[in-house]
Formats: structure tokens, C-alpha cells, sequence
């Protein structure tokens, strides 16, 4: 019985932190249904008064870069999330497999690395980038950000676990290295593959220091430096920075939804097939 309280209570607090958390994107997505006026007046009631569409029209017609900004977000963010999956897997898989001189070392390195903040990175990355004229460009947003060490160590942690009967069996039947790994274990690290996903893509997507730094053309904004034109010299706009965020979160929710059935398997890194 008293489990059976305690079980009851962690549910009901679990309950309460998510109506507390829930409660500010409830907020915002009612707030961009509304006209300036009713936000700056009356903003805390949920239901719109004045219910109105304009916002979502306006942001494209009073900002024509918006859908640039889009654009830039989306490209990055995917070219980003696919280089991440494929780097930060064969990086741990070698790790975990392969015994080649320095193997430790590099591990420790990649450990090392976790602990560095990413402020303390920023400047040597923007004169790097600067020195190699890639400034203003995808391949500044792209190239610095397409390995992580967070996630090479937790594809590492995956692939130690992961059966190597199946591996042994791969090799009997012919396949080198590459071809197990292409064609056996990595279609069997959907799980991890799917966590790492969610975390790598909502990351990129949400990234707003670093193109802070390495964009300065307008064209080239994402989206979260891109908000700030809706912020005038005496007014912000927030009818139109609610509207705008909406369309910013959509795509990292689906994503989110999408990957979702996989995520509790991926983060508890298995290693075998669900």
C-alpha cells in the first residue's frame, strides 16, 4: 500500500511540473493569435478576443528574408544531423572495435572534451573560420558542429554492448569491416541512432550562439538570430515573435514525434534488436 502512495504522488508531481512547464507554450501559441493591442494589454488570458490569422500572413510579408531564414535552419540543421550520425557512429564503433595504436588515447581525449565549455571554443572557431573564408556561409555552421564527443562516447557505450556473434557471423559470410558495419550494425542501432537524432537535430536547429558569430549577412541568418528583426528601436512585435516561434518549433516537435517510439530505447543504449 504505501508503494502504491508513493507511486500515486511521483505521478501527481510528474503531473504538476509538466502543467507548469506546458504552460508558457500555451501562452505563446495563444499570444500568436493575437493583434499587438490585446498582447500589450491584456496578455495573460488564454483565449484570444480579437482571434485572428494575420500574424502567420505578416511575418512572410513584412520580413521577405523570413523564408530565407527557414531555409538556412533547415539546411543546416539536417546536413548537420545526417554528417553527426554518420561520424559520431563510425567514430565509436572503432573505439569500441577496433584495437589500433592510441585507441585509449583518443578516448580520453574525446572525454576530455565533454568538459570544455562550448564558450571557451567560440573564438578560436571564428578565426579558424575567418582564416579559411568561410565566414557568412554554410560551411561555417556545418563543419564546426558535424562531429559531437558527447554522442562518439554514447555510440561507444552502444556498440560494446552490441553482440558481437553477429559481427563473427557477418565475417564468415564474407563481409569486410565496412560491410558489417554498414549493412549489419548500424541497421540494428536504429534506437541510438534515432536518440542521437532528436538530440543532434533539435541542437542545431535551436543553435543560436555560434551563428550569432559567423553570420553577419542577413540572408544568411537562422531563424532564432533572424527573431531579433521583429524587434523595433521603441516597440517589440511580439504578436509576430509568438507567430514566428510557432513555425520555429513545428519542425523540431515533429521530429520529437517522429522518432519518438525509439527514443527510451536509444538512451538506454542495449545494444541489441528491439
Amino acid at each position: 500500500m504505501k508503494t502504491k502512495w508513493l507511486i500515486w504522488v511521483m505521478y501527481a508531481g510528474l503531473i504538476l511540473y509538466a502543467i507548469v512547464t506546458f504552460i508558457p507554450f500555451l501562452w505563446a501559441l495563444s499570444a500568436s493569435f493575437k493583434p499587438l493591442a490585446e498582447i500589450s494589454g491584456s496578455g495573460s488570458n488564454f483565449i484570444p478576443k480579437n482571434f485572428t490569422f494575420e500574424n502567420y500572413q505578416q511575418i512572410f510579408s513584412r520580413e521577405p528574408l523570413f523564408g530565407r531564414w527557414l531555409l538556412n535552419s533547415a539546411i543546416v540543421a539536417v546536413i548537420v544531423t545526417a554528417f553527426n550520425l554518420l561520424f559520431n557512429s563510425m567514430a565509436g564503433y572503432s573505439l569500441a572495435r577496433i584495437r589500433f595504436p592510441g585507441n585509449r588515447l583518443f578516448f580520453f581525449l574525446i572525454l576530455a572534451v565533454l568538459v570544455v565549455p562550448a564558450q571557451i571554443t567560440l573564438l578560436p572557431k571564428f578565426l579558424i573560420l575567418k582564416s579559411l573564408g568561410w565566414l557568412n556561409s554554410y560551411q561555417g555552421l556545418i563543419i564546426p558542429t558535424a562531429v559531437n564527443a558527447t554522442f562518439i562516447f554514447m555510440m561507444r557505450q552502444f556498440f560494446i554492448n552490441f553482440p558481437k556473434e553477429l559481427e563473427e557471423a557477418a565475417e564468415l559470410d564474407g563481409l569486410n569491416r565496412f560491410e558489417t558495419f554498414f549493412q549489419i550494425v548500424l541497421p540494428l542501432a536504429k534506437p541510438a541512432l534515432a536518440a542521437q537524432t532528436i538530440f543532434i537535430f533539435m541542437g542545431s536547429w535551436n543553435e543560436f550562439l555560434l551563428p550569432l558569430v559567423v553570420m553577419s549577412n542577413p540572408e544568411m541568418f537562422t531563424l532564432p538570430i533572424g527573431l531579433n528583426a521583429f524587434k523595433g528601436q521603441y516597440i517589440t512585435y511580439w504578436n509576430y515573435i509568438m507567430a514566428a516561434s510557432m513555425v520555429f518549433t513545428l519542425p523540431a516537435l515533429a521530429i520529437y514525434a517522429f522518432f519518438n517510439r525509439y527514443f527510451i530505447q536509444g538512451v538506454t543504449f542495449t545494444g541489441g534488436k528491439s
